[in-house]
């Protein structure tokens, strides 16, 4: 599946650049992310970079006919209605295993947000492992794997670092793409 993911999108002219780090454990971000079809483009590079990931989504997906569909891709169900506990289970999924990448779309929906969601942050903290920034961009139909942070308690100069990454990149839908901010920042 992910060799035809990859074939199809090399077809259509997109190009993977950038390389993961060679380290065990990493959180990868996603974004800009304002269609399904970045879930089949990042099946794509996992292909492309030989790539075992593991990612988080609404547990809505992993209903029949499609949970095992999602679940033999890495998947992990969350239900974001019950509060508390994600950050916890996988920052202890990351103390439990020699290598993982997790996989994160820290908008959380595929509409324009006031703000991101924080769970990549408090997971890399938790888990002491770094953030790995990746993007789609369809206008340019790059695929990019970018620099790795490690978040340090200053979460204004992360997230600097994070938006001067994502500031050019499009999204199938430009008009989706919401501000490259946390809730926490607005509130500095």
């Amino acid at each position: 599946m992910k060799w035809l993911a990859y074939r199809y999108w090399r077809m259509r002219g997109w190009s993977f650049h950038g390389e993961f780090p060679d380290i065990p454990k990493m959180i990868a971000i996603g974004a800009p992310h304002t269609t399904n079809w970045d879930f089949v483009l990042y099946l794509a590079a996992l292909h492309h970079y030989r790539v075992r990931a593991t990612f988080i989504g609404k547990h809505t997906l992993f209903r029949w006919p499609f949970g095992w569909f999602f679940r033999w891709f890495g998947g992990i169900p969350v239900d974001r209605s019950k509060s508390g506990g994600i950050v916890g289970e996988v920052a202890r999924a990351f103390e439990n295993t020699e290598r993982m990448i997790l996989v994160m779309a820290p908008e959380g929906t595929r509409n324009s947000a006031a703000y991101w969601k924080t769970g990549f942050v408090k997971i890399a903290e938790a888990a002491d492992v770094p953030v790995v920034l990746a993007s789609v961009d369809f206008e340019t139909r790059q695929l990019t794997i970018g620099p790795t942070i490690e978040y340090q308690d200053d979460i204004v100069e992360f997230m600097d670092h994070v938006r001067a990454f994502y500031d050019d990149k499009q999204g199938l839908y430009p008009e989706k793409k919401g501000p490259v901010w946390l809730a926490e920042e607005i509130r500095l």
